[in-house]
């Protein structure tokens, strides 16, 4: 039997447009998330919000160090200094491409840093994912529409991705050694029959994966085999990506969107936008350290 439970807690911040990235820094125990289409990025830190504001669309980022945080932009990886707000290129991305923006990343546990990219009007096969290790920005996978679901597993053997448009999510060997990909992806999770949207997803620490269902009003669970295993429901449609956090890594965090939302779809959900939490009693991972 299938596990349901409610998700209605949120952060009093503002709501996002399009949500994103959700990111617990370990170090500063404190939660940074994107406004992909307000080219903001949040903290949100003992009940204070923080906010910085990019010249283009950002949407993911891993940490560094206490200080410093990888961000992936429309154009670039750049490091951003949360003391000074500082704005480093670290190297560009896709910078001949103007019609393309970043969206899902993730680091890796070897210290690199994934990040998918997507056309702004989500054009068909326009997108790619690369990887970002040891100073090299390198493509694993093209003709991607709406990159999402990069999370890794704890035993570090492989590594996940979507495309949401095609409605799956595959699973990747990765080398022990390097964390490079080894042979083709295959299908993990094959959504079509049920018309269902895989957004952003994250694995907790038993390799089960939550993976957040766009316009389905869901978060979903996946055993190692693909196997539904519970949901988390949620009081709005556009659900984006989830993020385990907290001191104890048992809260579970999650964006959403009211992007391209009817004004009669925001009456009936006029929390869309905001930030949602639950307290599980599954642990979560904390996030890898990129490495520079």
């Amino acid at each position: 039997m299938i596990k349901q439970r409610m998700i209605n807690e949120y952060l009093p911040a503002e709501p996002c447009d399009l949500g994103e990235g959700p990111l617990w820094h370990p170090i500063r125990q404190s939660l940074f998330w994107f406004d992909i289409n307000a080219f903001k990025i949040h903290n949100w830190h003992e009940g204070k919000l923080e906010t910085w504001v990019f010249s283009e669309p950002v949407s993911a980022a891993g940490w560094i160090d206490e200080d410093n945080l990888i961000v992936a932009s429309a154009s670039a990886l750049i490091k951003l200094s949360l003391s000074t707000g500082n704005k480093n290129t670290l190297v560009e991305l896709e910078g001949d491409m103007p019609q393309n923006r970043s969206n899902d990343g993730r680091a890796d546990p070897w210290g690199g840093f994934w990040v998918g990219t997507m056309g702004l009007k989500a054009e068909p096969n326009s997108g790619s994912i690369y990887r970002f290790y040891k100073g090299e920005l390198r493509k694993l996978h093209q003709n991607i529409t709406i990159p999402n679901s990069i999370c890794f597993s704890p035993d570090q053997s492989f590594g996940y991705f979507a495309d949401t448009r095609k409605k799956k999510i595959w699973k990747q060997d990765l080398d022990a050694a390097t964390g490079w990909p080894i042979d083709d992806p295959v299908v993990f999770v094959d959504l079509e029959a049920q018309d269902l949207h895989p957004d952003g997803s994250v694995c907790d620490s038993e390799g089960y994966l939550w993976n957040a269902q766009f316009g389905a009003s869901r978060i979903a669970r996946y055993n190692p085999n693909g196997i539904l295993d519970r949901t988390l429901d949620l009081p709005v449609s556009q659900i984006t990506c989830p993020a385990f956090g907290g001191e104890d890594f048992n809260t579970i965090y999650t964006t959403t969107a009211f992007e391209g939302l009817s004004s009669e779809d925001l009456q009936k959900q006029p929390l869309a936008g905001r930030l949602f939490y639950l307290q599980t009693e599954i642990v979560g991972l904390a996030e890898y350290q990129v490495k520079l």
